[in-house]
């Protein structure tokens, strides 16, 4: 179970930390779980725990592709593998060994993808992924996952070290915002509902969750009510939920830091229209690169911002 905190605010905890801490956790009490990094041991916050543990943490420099296969084949002796590097470079770079190695071989293997779409900020965009999701999308029985805050980013990890298959977590690796209390759980699969409303549906990950609520808090005062839910597993997305708001609001917004091809807008457009055809619109990247700037730029720029969501929720009303 889960309960939305009452007020949004930024963690004090950055999520990389969060992450390195459960992986270290999970490895002291279960022998079976090896981390596997691409040369990003600082990047992620296993650096300390790498060097003092040199046999369940490994870094197989710059060479993603190897590293997943050899996730894949310890996965077969076993073991449960967690592998990381960058957004990027865990889905393009890494593609075929997810599918052949991996998915097709029906093997058990987690692949965390980290600064996804804007979060990337700086790096620029050859490094920012706004387009993993969609890739994954496409390989048979991967489970997509983006932990909103670090409270659902420590029950995802800690869940899927003890499901079978392949998936793929999105988190960005510094603070975010919080928006679930201490101790929430949650079902792989199924949306988080956030905020209740009837004349609008928000369907909203990762960072986008807490857009959504300040869109939601703007809308409010225009008098219109709007739901939002967190859909933080893109696949399988949840069909019942989106059904449901269709049928409760008769409009729908996505809000995703991804392409909007191919991603969670897809992925909602395709429920609604084999099952409810309301009005959709789709808040995210236009199918674009991506380029240099902190993160509040790129949100503005790419059209990802409370306002852009607002604004999408009205043209979803007016075509009712």
């Amino acid at each position: 179970m889960y309960k939305v905190c009452q007020k949004i605010e930024t963690e004090a905890v950055e999520m990389r930390s969060v992450f390195a801490q459960v992986m270290e956790d999970m490895q002291s009490k279960d022998d079976r779980v090896i981390y596997m990094d691409a040369d990003l041991m600082n990047s992620i916050g296993m650096a300390k725990y790498w060097k003092a543990h040199p046999d369940k943490a490994i870094n197989c420099g710059i060479q993603e592709a190897n590293m997943v296969g050899v996730a894949a084949g310890m996965s077969a002796t076993g073991l449960v593998p967690f592998v990381h590097t960058f957004g990027t470079f865990a889905s393009r770079r890494v593609m075929d060994q997810v599918f052949v190695s991996a998915a097709y071989a029906k093997l058990n293997v987690r692949i965390i993808g980290s600064d996804p779409g804007v979060t990337a900020s700086l790096n620029g965009g050859t490094h920012m992924p706004l387009e993993d999701m969609g890739m994954m999308r496409c390989i048979p029985e991967v489970t997509i996952i983006e932990p909103t805050d670090s409270i659902m980013l420590e029950d995802m990890v800690r869940q899927t070290k003890d499901k079978y298959g392949v998936f793929y977590l999105r988190l960005s690796r510094k603070k975010c915002e919080k928006i679930f209390e201490e101790g929430s759980t949650f079902e792989i699969g199924k949306a988080a509902k956030v905020r209740d409303g009837k004349d609008v549906t928000i369907f909203a990950t990762g960072i986008m969750v807490a857009e959504a609520v300040k869109a939601a808090e703007m809308l409010e005062k225009e008098g219109i009510s709007a739901a939002v839910s967190n859909m933080f597993t893109v696949k399988p997305i949840d069909k019942a939920a989106v059904v449901e708001a269709a049928q409760k609001t008769g409009a729908i917004v996505t809000a995703e830091n991804h392409n909007i091809i191919n991603g969670l807008g897809s992925a909602v457009a395709e429920v609604l229209c084999e099952n409810a055809c309301v009005p959709l619109e789709r808040v995210g990247a236009k199918d674009r690169f991506g380029e240099v700037g902190d993160v509040e730029y790129l949100k503005k720029t790419f059209g990802m911002t409370a306002d852009q969501i607002a604004e999408s929720a009205k043209k979803a009303i007016a075509r009712k």
